[in-house]
């Protein structure tokens, strides 16, 4: 097909598509309501199922209950959106539900600027809902990286059998880039772990080391497969046993956080003998890399480490990039929230400085390089 002139919210329907989706549900809002015109036009044609949801609560459910019935579901929204989504999140987390839910952020608080853009959810989402279980997230700089890590993050969703987060912003979401997806390179794609056949016992959460992923029979399939929003054993029946609770708390944290190198996706330009590094996500990545071009044109030795994995936290590519440093820089377009993170991992006498803005408008490569100190 070629070049291809789409905005990133296209891209992330086209990525839901390569990933064999089946199933959307979502309920219209600024920014991200055309990725549901865009899954209305493609779902439906390719034998799967799309509903306008009446609100943002059912959205969830609707997925929920696809997903564990079989389908490859996705759900798209805003932050007010996310914060109605929190309940069924913890739901899909308990229940070890594989789905796909994008975050079109935009400025808030509450409902904010719904046209202007931010990059503010980054902690809401890693604490979005009561338990503070680790989760998978994902952040896109580009139309190129929204289709991809889409694709990713169902691949993600499969293999670990939660549900994964695609952070991006309304920047990304309803921009048009010259893209051709065709030669995007993407890994093979990642099958449900399904029971065995001919097995008949099935244990809904069962699992044979805490960091494993459980294998799904289909709700409404070959057997009685229990779902609760509750504390559960393996076999899905409710439990008040304190050594079970916490076996079964201890498994949804190790499957993520065992898994976190695996994970880990970053771009890493790493300059030899450079005492600044800036760390960067999301579309102030693209100013990052215009302000570190500028300070090495300048003569300045900066390196740069770019995060598509926000959680769980990409610690080891941080430490590596940290070698050397003494100063990290990380400009957000939110008042300072994965800087907290660049705070607990560097190392004692490295100076990190946060570059926050968020006023509706970009942080651009003069403000981050001036505010940062690179030149």
């Amino acid at each position: 097909m070629g070049y291809e002139f789409i905005e990133g919210n296209e891209a992330i329907a086209r990525g839901a598509m390569k990933a064999k989706c089946d199933f959307c549900a979502s309920y219209p809002i600024t920014p991200a309501s055309s990725i549901l015109h865009y899954m209305i036009e493609l779902v439906p044609a390719a034998g799967g199922a799309v509903i306008q949801a009446e609100d943002e609560i059912a959205s969830m459910g609707f997925c929920i209950g696809a997903a564990m019935a079989g389908r490859k579901a996705l759900t798209s929204t805003s932050g007010p959106g996310i914060s109605l989504y929190s309940e069924n999140i913890g739901l899909a987390i308990i229940g070890e539900t594989p789905m796909v839910i994008v975050s079109v952020q935009r400025q808030g608080p509450a409902t904010g600027s719904a046209t202007k853009g931010a990059e503010g959810d980054i902690q809401f989402i890693r604490w979005v809902t009561s338990g503070g279980m680790p989760v998978i997230a994902l952040s896109p700089a580009t139309v190129e990286e929204a289709y991809e890590l889409t694709y990713r993050a169902f691949n993600f969703a499969e293999q670990y059998r939660t549900p994964v987060f695609l952070l991006t912003s309304k920047e990304i979401g309803v921009t048009r880039e010259s893209v051709d997806l065709e030669s995007v390179e993407l890994p093979p794609l990642v099958e449900r772990k399904r029971l065995p056949a001919g097995q008949t016992a099935y244990l809904p959460h069962d699992f044979d080391s805490l960091a494993a992923t459980p294998p799904i029979s289909d709700l409404g399939g070959d057997h009685v497969a229990r779902y609760t929003t509750s504390t559960h054993d393996r076999r899905g029946y409710l439990t008040t046993k304190p050594e079970v609770i916490q076996e079964m708390i201890d498994h949804y944290i190790a499957k993520i956080d065992n898994a976190a190198d695996d994970l880990a996706l970053v771009k890493a330009d790493l300059e030899p003998g450079a005492e600044i590094l800036v760390v960067s996500y999301g579309i102030i990545s693209r100013s990052a890399a215009v302000a570190v071009r500028t300070a090495r044109e300048a003569g300045k030795q900066v390196s740069s480490l770019v995060l598509q994995t926000l959680w769980p936290v990409p610690q080891k590519a941080i430490m590596e990039a940290m070698k050397g440093i003494k100063k990290v820089v990380v400009p957000e377009l939110n008042m300072g929230q994965y800087v907290l993170e660049l705070e607990r991992l560097a190392p004692p006498g490295v100076e990190v400085v946060g570059v926050g803005k968020m006023d509706t408008t970009l942080l651009s490569p003069t403000e981050i390089a001036e505010r940062g100190g690179l030149l």
